[in-house]
């Protein structure tokens, strides 16, 4: 019987129920052991907090699963160490208002969504070539008591630009930095795993309005051929020559009805000065596909795009102003000529402090939709009349994710994971199908998360 069921399935389901096991097991051990921590990091912290330094380390690990449709079945363990220090320079060499941040990535572990499932939006925000890789590398200056913030060094954007607290609980690279972004600039933008020089300024206009503006260098590696990761491999290129990405937003906090319940409206663009392919033509006006032409696509000056985040707490848990049950939506649109992706648009719901037994524990359930550009999908119409063969023609990407985050001990936390896949690459060619007609089929895929906070 066991000759009969994939070799695949048996891997994942192996993987899986290993990795939960390891995980009651600290949930068991630290029911007797107290706060783990207290034997990690923190006793170095107390000592290093009076010259104003901080140590943090934060692992990740997850065991993955692709159960059907996709590329091909199996599963995967990934993970990330992510090690950081902080400096208040006040405290370390009396420069008033400033602090220092930097943070070093160790990735290992292949990804799902490159090996077994080919879509665009990846499975994990984690998911990356291994490396070790120095990510974070800044200071930043408060002026003006506090209203003004000034953020110079090497940085992501993904944590303040398009972003919403209530998308951090899910696994999907997407609900992190958005799936248009993502995709369709230089490297993916400044996220994970890759971070750009740049500067950043943060004005707290008022108590109500905020307002953002950054400069980012354009690319995280230098162009060509090779995978960004592969270019920029230890994140140490530090490249500020590139054409640059410029990204603003204006965001409007305000409380909703009696119970004041906390919500904001984000709105920004941004645009970059680089030079873009042409989804569908080539420089001397035919096809892409074309055999008559060179297949070298006609470049396009510049890129843009418009977003807009919405976030807000319906609900106030019993249990605290921090817990209840929020929600957010976000959307954003580029050009449909030099993007791959024109439209985007994701939302859900995070539900916390339900359960005083569990106070910490959290669920969400949230979706993605990434339409496929009209300029890419003239391309496959001109792939199917050059060749003759009725191959797909791509329309979108959309994901569902599930997900349960349970505090099985302090600064542990273990989380299973559902995510269903829709059209993976917007329904692209399979590429295990010989007749070149049939999609990459929608993917259902399980795991677990683990998260150690040290």
């Amino acid at each position: 019987m066991v000759g009969a069921f994939p070799c695949s399935m048996v891997r994942a389901i192996t993987a899986l129920a290993g990795f939960v096991v390891m995980c009651c097991m600290i949930s068991l051990s630290s029911a007797y052991a107290g706060d783990w921590r207290d034997s990690g990091l923190k006793p170095i912290n107390d000592r290093l907090a009076e010259w104003g330094v901080a140590l943090s380390a934060t692992y990740i690990g997850e065991a993955l699963g692709n159960a059907s449709g996709g590329i091909r079945r199996g599963a995967i363990y990934e993970g990330r160490l992510d090690v950081g220090v902080d400096v208040d320079l006040d405290k370390a060499v009396g420069w008033s208002g400033a602090t220092f941040h930097a943070n070093v990535y160790q990735i290992h572990g292949p990804g799902l969504s490159r090996d077994y499932i080919g879509n665009l939006m990846l499975v994990s925000g984690i998911e990356a070539l291994p490396a070790t890789r120095l990510y974070e590398f800044w200071i930043e200056q408060s002026l003006f008591g506090g209203r003004l913030l000034v953020k110079v060094g090497q940085q992501p954007s993904d944590i303040e630009f398009i972003d919403s607290k209530y998308d951090d609980i899910f696994v999907n690279s997407a609900l992190g930095w958005p799936g248009i972004t993502g995709v369709i600039l230089p490297a993916g933008g400044p996220s994970p795993p890759l971070a750009v020089p740049g500067v950043r300024f943060k004005a707290n206009l008022s108590d109500a309005f905020t307002a953002y503006l950054a400069v980012f260098n354009g690319s995280a590696a230098a162009p060509g051929l090779n995978d960004p990761q592969i270019a920029n491999a230890h994140g140490l290129a530090f490249r500020v020559n590139d054409p640059p990405w410029i990204i603003g937003q204006l965001k409007y906090s305000y409380k909703l009805g009696p119970s004041e319940l906390p919500g904001s409206i984000t709105g920004g663009g941004w645009v970059h000065l680089a030079e873009f392919d042409d989804e569908r033509w080539t420089a001397q006006g035919l096809s892409q596909a074309d055999p008559a032409g060179t297949g070298e696509p006609l470049m396009r000056r510049g890129n843009r795009g418009v977003f807009a985040v919405y976030e807000q707490r319906l609900a106030f848990s019993a249990l605290g102003p921090d817990k209840g049950i929020g929600f957010f939506a976000r959307t954003s649109i580029s050009p449909s000529d030099r993007n791959l992706i024109t439209f985007y648009l994701d939302g859900g719901i995070q539900v916390s402090g339900f359960s005083a037994e569990r106070p910490d524990d959290r669920f969400g359930i949230a979706m993605t939709y990434a339409r496929i550009s009209d300029g890419a999908r003239g391309l496959d119409r001109d792939v199917q009349l050059f060749t003759g063969i009725q191959s797909p023609i791509r329309d979108f990407e959309a994901v569902l994710e599930m997900t349960y985050l349970a505090m099985v001990a302090p600064g542990v936390a273990v989380q299973p994971v559902f995510q269903y896949v829709m059209h993976p690459a917007g329904g692209a060619v399979d590429p295990n199908d010989a007749t070149q007609t049939k999609r990459i089929k929608d993917a259902a895929v399980f795991g677990v998360r683990t998260t150690i906070n040290f």
